[in-house]
């Protein structure tokens, strides 16, 4: 049956690698087009809102371990909060969850034009932690509403559009940010990021996403009302399935070199920046989106769209991080650096929608929100350390282009570590792809 059905999505063109499948999609799934528009619409803004506030930051103090702590603030909420907004997600209706996490954001941004000097700056940080706390809250209830809104055989057309979406607003969020920020200034892409909320949280409103939550029959006790039975229940699943376990380590691995994302600001405002005026960084922020948007669309062609082929493709995807990233750091050019940042951020792409393709096939929905919350809690901490190793290596005065290299290197540890895993499943890939 499952060998009739892909045969037939190979000839209607139906398939993750066929552009015309997003088009079609869109177009046929009218409750996943305003649902996608949503989180394309408020992406766009959150671009707007990173490249102002790294303008901001660069200008007021000119330190690379200023922006390391920026980001420690945006990426700590998820590792000490994601248990917890697993739960919410899953004991509570998700639309409700994700309008209400839109309007609260819309008012937080706005609190960033209250800052006007260098001695305000550690309210950047509170405000990011509190911004990205909030989303912490949105983002497993987003991930698994996914499959409530799609068929399974969607779900690869699905997360490719997301992937796509966001990287495509990353690269015009970027762009478009850091020309706003120059010519009108920083506090008007905050505004913009504000507005974007406002719309997202209209468009959710018109979404028909079926509830899933299920009354709690059973009599109440603390650890139900505190939600520690259900976070118990989501750690016990996780251990009890191993194959989720692994698909929950990928994104951690490429997070093990998430210091990169601080050198493509540093990159763009120090080291190729033109007679001592940056600005640069927006480029880089562009090209990762490119990137990132083609790299789905390729690995499906060249390796398919099965269990398998997705697999291995994961695994293939760290070493082509790797090997761009280290061409990055001896860039001689800003061109031949953000052609670098564009084959990097290909791999990146991957990785990141492959894995979360293969968690909305395997994983239960009842245990969706906490799957994806683990994973998000865990590479935000990852991400965390390595963001503040890398802010440390540059007040220590290593030069940028070592730590580039060093932090290309790293992706080789998951990398081959994936590839050993698949090893060892052996023949167990191939029934998995037979189901």
């Amino acid at each position: 049956m499952k060998k009739n059905v892909r045969t037939q999505q190979k000839k209607t063109g139906h398939s993750a690698g066929n552009l015309l499948s997003y088009v079609h999609l869109l177009k046929t799934n009218v409750n996943f087009r305003r649902f996608w528009l949503s989180g394309a619409i408020s992406q766009a803004g959150d671009w707007f809102n990173y490249i102002g506030l790294f303008v901001l930051l660069d200008d007021l103090t000119g330190s690379g371990q200023v922006v390391s702590w920026f980001l420690i603030a945006k990426f700590l909420p998820t590792s000490l909060l994601g248990p917890v907004a697993g739960v919410v997600a899953d004991r509570f209706n998700r639309k409700y969850i994700l309008v209400c996490c839109d309007l609260l954001r819309a008012i937080v941004v706005l609190c960033y034009l209250l800052i006007h000097d260098a001695s305000q700056v550690w309210l950047v940080y509170v405000l990011a932690f509190i911004q990205e706390s909030i989303w912490t809250f949105a983002h497993p209830a987003r991930q698994a509403s996914v499959p409530n809104l799609c068929s399974r055989e969607d779900l690869s057309i699905a997360n490719g559009l997301s992937g796509a979406s966001w990287s495509v607003m990353l690269a015009l969020g970027a762009a478009l940010g850091g020309f706003v920020s120059a010519a009108f200034g920083w506090r008007t892409a905050i505004v913009i990021d504000s507005v974007s909320f406002v719309v997202s949280a209209l468009l959710l409103t018109s979404v028909a996403l079926p509830s899933t939550v299920k009354k709690i029959s059973t009599k109440l006790t603390f650890a139900r009302i505190t939600g520690w039975h259900e976070l118990a229940a989501g750690c016990a699943y996780v251990k009890t399935h191993p194959r989720v376990a692994a698909l929950l380590m990928v994104k951690s691995g490429w997070a093990l070199s998430g210091g990169i994302l601080v050198m493509l600001t540093v990159f763009g405002e120090q080291v190729f920046a033109q007679n001592g005026q940056g600005g640069l960084s927006g480029v880089f922020y562009s090209m990762r989106g490119l990137g990132a948007a083609v790299g789905p669309l390729v690995a499906w062609r060249l390796f398919g769209e099965g269990v398998v082929a997705m697999r291995y493709a994961i695994g293939a995807a760290f070493f082509i991080s790797s090997v761009a990233y280290l061409c990055f750091s001896q860039a001689p050019v800003l061109i031949v650096a953000a052609v670098c940042v564009f084959a990097g951020h290909i791999g990146g792409s991957i990785q990141w929608v492959f894995s979360t393709t293969l968690l909305h096939r395997r994983v239960e929905d009842s245990f969706r929100g906490r799957v994806f919350a683990a994973e998000m809690a865990l590479l935000t901490l990852v991400l965390s350390l390595s963001t503040w190793c890398t802010g440390l290596a540059l007040d220590l005065g290593v030069n940028p282009r070592s730590i580039v290299a060093a932090l290309a290197l790293l992706f080789l540890l998951p990398g081959m570590g994936w590839l050993v895993y698949l090893r060892s499943l052996s023949g167990a890939l191939e029934e998995e792809e037979k189901r």
